[in-house]
C-alpha cells in the first residue's frame, strides 16, 4: 500500500459519519473563544514588541509629528521621499530640503529603489504581535512603495488605531484589500543564522506613535 493509499484511507474513515451532501458551510462552528489576553496598555505593549522585533519606537502628539518626521529624515540624511496620494500635507511640512516623490503608477521599481525614505499612516496595528498592517489607505500607498525604499517611517495613531490582538484586527480588515503586515524591518538569517536585513523589505522602521 502506498503512501496516498494510507492517507486517503485515513481520510475516509474520518468522514465515514458525514453525510454526502453536507459542505463545510452547513455546520456551524463555536467561536466563542477568547481573542485576546487584554494587556493592561495595548499601546505600551505594541512599543515593546515594535522594538523587540528592532523597529524604532517615537512617541509624539499630532502638533509634535511634523518636526520628528523632518528630524528623522534629516537625520537619515534624506533627499527624496515617497509620500503616498493621501499623507496629510502637515505630516512633511516641516522635512526641508527633501524632495518629494508622488506614489504614482509609473513608479519604476529602480526609482523607488533610488529612493531614500517613505512617509506613511497605516490600517491598524496590533499589540500582541507588535505587528503594523497596511492596507492600500490614501495615507498609505501602493504595496511596493513599502517593500523597496531602505527606510519607512510609519505613523501609527493611539490609542484609535492599536488594538489587542491578530482577531480584532482582522475585524477592522477588508479582505479584498492588498494588506501587508510588518513585524520590524525585513529580515532573513541563514542556515548558520545569521541575520540579515532589508532583504526583501526596509532595512530601517522608525514607528511613530502619535497621541491625537
Amino acid at each position: 500500500m502506498s503512501g496516498r493509499e494510507v492517507v486517503l484511507g485515513r481520510v475516509r474513515r474520518a468522514l465515514a459519519d458525514v453525510p454526502r451532501g453536507e459542505s463545510p458551510q452547513d455546520v456551524p462552528v463555536a467561536r466563542d473563544y477568547e481573542t485576546t489576553h487584554s494587556p493592561d496598555d495595548p499601546v505600551a505593549t505594541l512599543a515593546e514588541n515594535l522594538a523587540d522585533y528592532r523597529a524604532v519606537v517615537h512617541h509624539t502628539d499630532a502638533a509634535g509629528l511634523p518636526e520628528l518626521i523632518g528630524r528623522l529624515l534629516a537625520a537619515r540624511g534624506a533627499r527624496t521621499v515617497v509620500a503616498p496620494a493621501g499623507l496629510p500635507p502637515e505630516w512633511l511640512s516641516a522635512a526641508d530640503g527633501v524632495s518629494r516623490v508622488a506614489d504614482t503608477a509609473e513608479l519604476t521599481p529602480h526609482d523607488l529603489d533610488a529612493t531614500d525614505s517613505v512617509v506613511t499612516g497605516c490600517a491598524v496595528a496590533i499589540a500582541e504581535t507588535g505587528t503594523i498592517v497596511l492596507d492600500g489607505g490614501p495615507d498609505q500607498g501602493r504595496r511596493r512603495i513599502t517593500l523597496v525604499p531602505d527606510h519607512h517611517v510609519c505613523v501609527v495613531r493611539v490609542p484609535e488605531q492599536v488594538v489587542d490582538s491578530v482577531p480584532e484586527a482582522l475585524r477592522r480588515l477588508v479582505p479584498e484589500r492588498p494588506q501587508t503586515w510588518i513585524s520590524g524591518p525585513s529580515a532573513t538569517s541563514d542556515i548558520e543564522l545569521d541575520r540579515v536585513e532589508g532583504v526583501h523589505g526596509p532595512r530601517t522602521l522608525e514607528v511613530v506613535l502619535v497621541r491625537e
